[in-house]
């Protein structure tokens, strides 16, 4: 089944769920491969390194440098890929808090990290889009 690329259909039926966990991103040396232990929710290869989306206290067990801590908020819609301005919207509405936002789109959701401190802010303000 396709996903939802209506963006009014998107916005008021995203059903935002505050995951539990802390969440950092790590970036580790492309070639290095002892941390292939661990299990990240995400990760993305750039020219610079490995980046790794784990839960903190992965990172701290692994003595992983992070400079930021996250809570995941998962858009609970099956939001087509080709969707188009729902991720913008949300961020367009988070800036004007001046809350920022590294969003992760997968098959089915979008993720949105979120700095910790906000989560529950972000969360009411991803609210109003369905009132």
């Amino acid at each position: 089944m396709p996903g939802e690329t209506n963006l009014k259909a998107l916005l008021k039926s995203m059903q935002p769920v505050l995951c539990s966990g802390e969440y950092v991103f790590c970036s580790v040396n492309n070639q290095n491969h002892s941390f292939s232990h661990l299990d990240p929710i995400g990760q993305f290869r750039e020219n610079e390194g490995l980046t790794l989306i784990l839960e903190r206290e992965q990172a701290d067990t692994a003595n992983l440098s992070y400079t930021s801590v996250f809570s995941m908020i998962t858009l609970s819609i099956h939001s087509s890929l080709e969707a188009v301005g729902f991720l913008a919207a949300i961020a367009n509405k988070l800036a004007e808090h001046n809350i920022s936002v590294n969003p992760v789109s997968a098959y089915y959701h979008d993720h949105l990290f979120v700095p910790a401190s906000r989560a529950k802010e972000t969360m009411k303000l991803l609210h109003e889009f369905s009132n």
